[in-house]
């Protein structure tokens, strides 16, 4: 525990706060796909959901024909004020290739279909659905600094289950490798990225003036894209981080389809992109070298830090991770994001009616 702050505000769990928050302004958003289906962590954050109360909770669904009925059966059954976007009905697709928005699908893509709708409410949480340690007081330690005149909140948190250091994507490769950039290129936006504890974490809430500017990225690099975004709307005087104390939700494998090394190479994209848009010339010859050694250097203080809290680790494990993920540092800047809800024509609640009828049909 402690209550030092960043280059941007912090608010530290210091004693298990519960602090008063608009919820009754506020849309709730949560991306689910089909491995959510009536799990026992998404049931609890719907449980504490109903507890709270939002003025909106926004579903923005990832999954076959096949399961859609299921869904809507099941999530229909909490007393909440909720909305489902079923995001991969042919209506949907019809309406986005009439505005030029097809193309690839995932996880940001999903977010951004229903930021539009939530952007309706004065303000808007986005979280996921998988979070196992999920209490009422996160929703609320989110939204408490836009109730005090901040624009864009964003969580961090210890991953940290079964006597092990999680949080692998963060600590092995978005830390180091934004620290060297950092250190090379020492400006305004590399400093901004490098003062949140936990740039990864996928838990923000933002006024809907700034969520109606977010240019979210389709795939994995969704929380960079908004980290990015939030630099250029709220910037560092009004941006916020917010301690959620102990955090734990599903792991995914490093290998494999939507692996970690997989996200890697959405999040080092994304990322990228981001850092040339600030006008920031990357030397990617010498960075993958740069990036092993600021990687492997922090290796010495996690295994300190497991060995002091009686943690299992394993060296070997966390290094070849660093190698893998290494590859993903490639000059790709290739720009797949969807447009800002204020410059796009598309209304939301076209949007809102194409899942509708695509959800009709097989519901």
């Amino acid at each position: 525990m402690e209550y030092l702050q960043s280059r941007i505000a912090t608010l530290h769990d210091l004693d298990d706060p519960r602090p008063a928050a608009p919820t009754d302004q506020a849309a709730v958003v949560v991306p689910m796909t089909e491995r959510e289906y009536a799990g026992l962590a998404a049931e609890r954050v719907l449980r504490t959901l109903e507890d709270i109360n939002p003025a909106k909770v926004i579903i923005p669904l990832r999954a076959s024909k096949e399961k859609v009925a299921s869904f809507y059966q099941w999530l229909t059954g909490y007393d909440l004020s909720l909305e489902i976007l079923w995001c991969d009905g042919p209506h949907m697709a019809e309406l986005l290739s009439e505005y030029e928005l097809d193309g690839v699908r995932g996880k940001g893509r999903d977010v951004w279909l229903a930021l539009g709708r939530a952007a309706q409410e004065e303000f808007v949480v986005v979280h996921d659905a998988d979070t196992k340690s999920y209490s009422s007081s996160f929703l609320l330690r989110l939204l408490f600094p836009l109730g005090e005149g901040y624009d864009f909140s964003k969580a961090y948190y210890a991953r940290v289950e079964d006597s092990q250091l999680y949080g692998r994507l963060f600590r092995l490769f978005y830390l180091p490798l934004v620290r060297v950039l950092a250190e090379a290129h020492p400006g305004a936006y590399l400093r901004y990225l490098d003062a949140y504890r936990y740039g990864l974490a996928g838990e923000f809430a933002a006024t809907s003036r700034v969520v109606k500017q977010l240019r979210a990225p389709r795939t994995w690099g969704l929380e960079i894209g908004t980290l990015a975004d939030a630099f250029r709307t709220a910037g560092f005087e009004s941006s916020v981080q917010v301690d959620l104390g102990r955090y734990e939700h599903d792991h995914r494998a490093v290998s494999g389809p939507a692996g970690l090394s997989d996200m890697a190479e959405s999040v080092a994209a994304t990322l990228f992109r981001s850092v040339e848009e600030q006008g920031i010339q990357i030397q990617y010859d010498s960075l993958r070298r740069r990036y092993r050694t600021a990687a492997t250097k922090l290796l010495d203080q996690y295994q300190l830090d497991a060995g002091f809290n009686a943690f299992q680790y394993d060296r070997e494990a966390e290094f070849a991770q660093i190698d893998t993920y290494a590859t993903a540092i490639t000059p790709d800047l290739s720009d797949s994001r969807m447009p800002s809800w204020s410059s796009t024509d598309i209304n939301p609640d076209e949007v809102s009616e194409a899942a509708k009828k695509d959800a009709s049909r097989v519901v």
